[in-house]
């Protein structure tokens, strides 16, 4: 289903914004750096009138000099760079800068839509469940094994938290690696405040910047979703339309983010549609990552057979072991 009008029309006006600070910034880096290096100005008018030149000789049928005259160019290129660098700025610092280098924050790449536009319009659809701030803070870079000790043995996973946690950290950068290569799948479970979603957040920021669309939903947040849109109807519900988008990037995003899987109420639809939403993204090769504090047990006892065979079948499981980090952060 298309975005309504004014939704199309609000990310267009962000792309508007986008491009017309990054024209800002280079104005005032041009007028910065022009007034320290004088002689910049006079290079630009040489090329300028190098271009004029090679423009008249083209429209004159006069192709004998033109490669002459576009040395001459490259060469008055290289020197303006070099220039820029001896005074210790970076070669582009006279290039524009953009958010999207892809499509230069035009939101298209010829006439298909970028990857961030596809994302802006989940940004839009989602905006309650928007990844991009936390995922600033939560990320591989950020990640810190000071909250997991080597003062004991788990049972479960014969390691101590530190080395268990080492190994799951390595396996989701492998999942990051190889996900334009497979459409893997990942249930990271474990106790509360160990980390769950913090490194679900590690994956999504990775994959944000190498331009794939991900949601992250908890899971009341998903089953409210499914829920409206199984059993409202257009036209006797305005927001109707959006509810479909919202279902058509749940099962079509690259990355659906599923959290506290087993803190929402359930019942029948709710095992129903998670079934729908688990078995449609396997169809479809899209990858999903499923958090929860339940055990395997509980998995088996709260959700249907079928839906544990399915995750079963198709999800690598990563268990994360250790004591609450929010209460390790309040003690410390």
């Amino acid at each position: 289903m298309p975005l309504k009008n004014y939704q199309y029309n609000a990310i267009l006006r962000e792309y508007d914004a986008r491009r017309l600070k990054s024209h800002r910034d280079l104005e005032e880096r041009r007028r910065q750096v022009y007034q320290q290096i004088p002689e910049l100005s006079e290079i630009d008018a040489e090329l300028s009138r190098g271009s004029v030149e090679c423009a008249k000789r083209s429209l004159a049928g006069d192709t004998s000099a033109l490669s002459g005259l576009r040395q001459k160019n490259e060469e008055l290129s290289a020197k303006k760079e070099k220039l820029i660098v001896s005074y210790g700025y970076p070669a582009d610092y006279l290039s524009p800068r953009y958010l999207c280098s892809d499509c230069q924050d035009t939101g298209y790449i010829g006439d298909v839509k970028c990857h961030c536009f596809k994302q802006a319009i989940v940004d839009l659809l989602y905006a309650q469940s928007n990844v991009r701030h936390a995922v600033g803070k939560e990320n591989f870079q950020t990640f810190s094994y000071q909250y997991y000790h080597e003062d004991y043995i788990d049972e479960t996973t014969h390691q101590t938290p530190l080395a268990n946690i080492k190994r799951v950290v390595e396996a989701a950068k492998e999942f990051v690696q190889n996900f334009d290569d497979s459409s893997d799948n990942l249930l990271i479970y474990g106790s509360t405040g160990v980390g769950k979603t913090f490194l679900s957040n590690c994956i999504a920021g990775e994959l944000l910047a190498s331009g794939h669309t991900v949601i992250y939903l908890t899971a009341f947040q998903l089953f409210d979703i499914l829920e409206h849109y199984k059993f409202d109807r257009a036209g006797q519900n305005s927001d109707y339309d959006e509810t479909e988008n919202r279902f058509a990037y749940i099962l079509g995003c690259d990355l659906l983010i599923i959290d506290d899987l087993g803190t929402e109420l359930n019942n029948t639809f709710v095992t129903s549609q998670l079934y729908l939403c688990i078995n449609e993204r396997l169809l479809g090769r899209k990858s999903t990552i499923i958090s929860t504090n339940l055990s395997f047990e509980q998995l088996k006892s709260n959700y249907s057979e079928r839906i544990f065979s399915r995750i079963a079948s198709s999800y690598t499981f990563l268990k994360i072991v250790g004591g609450d980090i929010r209460i390790q952060k309040k003690l410390s």
